[in-house]
């Protein structure tokens, strides 16, 4: 049966009887699901939301009133082809924030799982969301976007095309970001620009004193010591062979659009 019995619909709603609704959901007042959609357990959608075609929920999710899940892309190029929005578990997503699904035919945005993403923003076509994120209140994140695990985006923060905000940095209100944001610092200003090691970030994420210090340390050698990036990067490498800074390097040497770089 795609409509779990256990399952507590509104009488106002208006569920497609080919969606796939699971055990212990709760679908309030006015809300639209499509067909093609699948609703995973205990996941609770409050009034006015719309949940669209070819849109996956996982479980434990919060929906909040007037979202709108797995709207057609914001693209000219899109052709009404079918394409995904595929969302995890125990996410939480306020009021009045809308996620698109991918642009090209099969393709996908994606969701991972404890995300909270807050109120009147977006997120467009094929962007992929991390785990354990924060998304903050009219945050705009562009089409194939790349927010890793753990990233803090503050409110009104607008994030280009293409562009990748790694682990656990935090993106200080209303900053543009138009490069990609190396993993484990903090950045802000009109235009993205490093200011140090997001120190609370890491702390609450579960960061030892000893990870900090090396973090701390990698931050000065790409950032203050005038050493060319190629040449940043090799001393990095060498000096602080552990995990994180790998994944610091690994993910600066990946970047096309190029890193967010002190100011003179």
């Amino acid at each position: 049966m795609p409509i779990d019995p256990s399952a507590r619909i509104a009488p106002t709603a208006r569920v497609h009887p080919k969606a796939v609704i699971g055990p212990q959901v709760e679908i309030g007042d006015f809300v639209i699901v499509d067909e093609d959609v699948s609703i995973g357990r205990a996941t609770r959608i409050e009034p006015y939301v719309w949940v669209k075609r070819w849109t996956t929920l996982g479980e434990e999710n919060e929906i909040s009133a007037g979202t709108i899940l797995g709207t057609d892309p914001l693209d000219k190029n899109f052709r009404g082809d079918r394409s995904y929005l595929r969302i995890g578990n125990r996410n939480k997503i306020r009021e009045h924030f809308t996620l698109s699904r991918g642009t090209a035919p099969e393709s996908e945005t994606r969701m991972g799982d404890g995300n909270y993403v807050m109120t009147s923003g977006h997120i467009a076509h094929n962007a992929v969301i991390g785990n354990h994120t924060v998304i903050a209140s009219s945050a705009l994140v562009a089409g194939y976007v790349l927010v890793e695990d753990g990233a803090f985006i503050s409110g009104g923060v607008a994030i280009h095309q293409y562009s990748k905000v790694g682990c656990y940095a935090m993106v200080g209100g209303l900053t543009k970001v138009n490069l990609d944001v190396p993993p484990y610092f903090r950045y802000a200003g009109e235009y993205v620009t490093p200011f140090g090691l997001n120190t609370v970030g890491l702390r609450r994420a579960g960061f030892s004193a000893g990870d900090m210090r090396v973090l701390k340390n990698a931050y000065r050698i790409l950032y203050r010591s005038g050493l060319k990036l190629v040449e940043a990067l090799r001393r990095i490498e060498v000096e602080f062979p552990g995990e994180h800074p790998k994944h610091l390097v690994e993910f600066i040497r990946g970047s096309k659009r190029g890193i967010a770089r002190a100011r003179a």
